[in-house]
């Protein structure tokens, strides 16, 4: 597998197209923040991180929807730096997703953050995907 982000993504697109409550996806460290950032920002109710016999582990992501109509809470996971043509942004130039309604997520030197950590840190970096 060449981008293992971009299939982290396509899990959770899939999981949430099909109505799933519950998506198994094998562990890295990236994937792990990002998740953690998902989380944070209320994109998906809960996660577990388990360890497997091959020692990989796996992420176990419990997807958010809402309560009246059941639409879930991400609408769109958009890959943005990709192996091939990787995307970088300076502090003073991060992207706005959906002026500000959408999130950024980030690689920095400071971690996996969202643009607007970013901003408040004064830090670039690997624009990773839109999640709005």
């Amino acid at each position: 597998m060449t981008d293992p982000i971009a299939d982290y993504l396509t899990r959770l697109r899939n999981a949430i197209k099909a109505k799933h409550k519950v998506v198994d996806i094998p562990a890295s460290n990236i994937k792990k923040e990002v998740t953690k950032v998902l989380h944070d920002k209320g994109y998906i109710l809960n996660y577990k991180f388990e360890e497997t016999s091959n020692n990989q582990g796996n992420i176990k992501i419990a997807l958010k929807y809402s309560a009246d109509d059941n639409k879930p809470a991400i609408f769109n996971l958009e890959r943005i730096s990709k192996p091939g043509l990787r995307k970088y942004a300076k502090s003073d130039a991060l992207p706005r997703v959906l002026n500000g309604l959408g999130v950024a997520i980030l690689s920095t030197s400071k971690g996996v953050v969202t643009d607007k950590e970013a901003r408040d840190m004064q830090v670039g970096g690997e624009v990773l995907c839109y999640v709005y």
